[in-house]
């Protein structure tokens, strides 16, 4: 059954059946100094607030020819000392925790979560085994990262499920069917150093080479042929990690 809008309220469950409701006008009385203006309280470093605690960013622009002034000051004076703002601002009727910093000739403005909203990681790191990673490992990492090192773009990203979305809607509307696409399937366990050295073809044995220090080649054995060995890592490790399914569930909140 829909419900108007005039019989929607509001209200704070205190049991299963129990609610206390709060209206509108109740709301826009509640007596807080940050409802209309952010109130600044310190200035901290920007190295020192955790990334889980970032939510979402706004720009922010000042207000009237007082509000010009105030916002210059505080948008140098930060810029100058490297610093960032910390403040509380109202949206949508609560209070949040803002960090104000300069962009440009304004200000974004990060709301930023309450620690009781951020969970411990140990909760979720703990079952994570402890690995020897071996030289070879890292050489071979290392060697891929720099061959696929970039500049952040966003303009290169693209809402793949957006894009699927949309084709899925038209498919329909054109009364095209609907198959379902197969999903890849992670059953298969693979080697780590094997994966990796097929990944970059090889080069890796050839870029090493190179950075060896070149010797002066003996003279060959009459009827000696010329004998090419490859280059080898370390003995690859025995023991394998074995697949985990997840252990907990997926939640919304850092």
């Amino acid at each position: 059954e829909e419900v108007a809008n005039e019989d929607i309220v509001k209200g704070y469950k205190v049991d299963t059946d129990t609610f206390i409701e709060v209206t509108k006008e109740e709301l826009e009385n509640v007596a807080l100094e940050s409802t209309r203006t952010i109130e600044i309280d310190e200035f901290v470093d920007r190295s020192e607030i955790d990334p889980r605690y970032l939510i979402r960013p706004y720009y922010l622009v000042p207000d009237g020819k007082v509000g010009h002034d105030a916002f210059a000051v505080v948008r140098e004076t930060i810029r100058e000392m490297n610093k960032v703002a910390i403040g509380r601002v109202v949206l949508t009727n609560r209070e949040h925790i803002i960090a104000l910093e300069p962009m440009d000739k304004g200000l974004m403005g990060t709301l930023l979560r309450y620690p009781y909203e951020v969970r411990s990681a140990d909760e979720y790191f703990d079952d994570i085994q402890d690995v020897k990673v071996t030289k070879d490992m890292l050489d071979l990492a290392r060697h891929i990262v720099n061959q696929k090192a970039g500049h952040f773009q966003p303009d290169k990203f693209e809402d793949q499920y957006e894009t699927a979305l949309i084709d899925l809607i038209n498919r329909k509307r054109a009364g095209k069917p609907i198959t379902a696409k197969e999903r890849p399937r992670g059953e298969n366990v693979v080697d780590l150093m094997d994966a990796l050295r097929k990944s970059i073809g090889g080069t890796v044995a050839e870029t090493m080479a190179l950075k060896k220090p070149t010797k002066k080649a003996r003279k060959a054995a009459a009827g000696q042929k010329e004998m090419l060995m490859p280059i080898t890592g370390k003995k690859q490790a025995k023991e394998t990690a074995a697949k985990k399914p997840a252990a907990k569930p997926q939640r919304r909140s850092a």
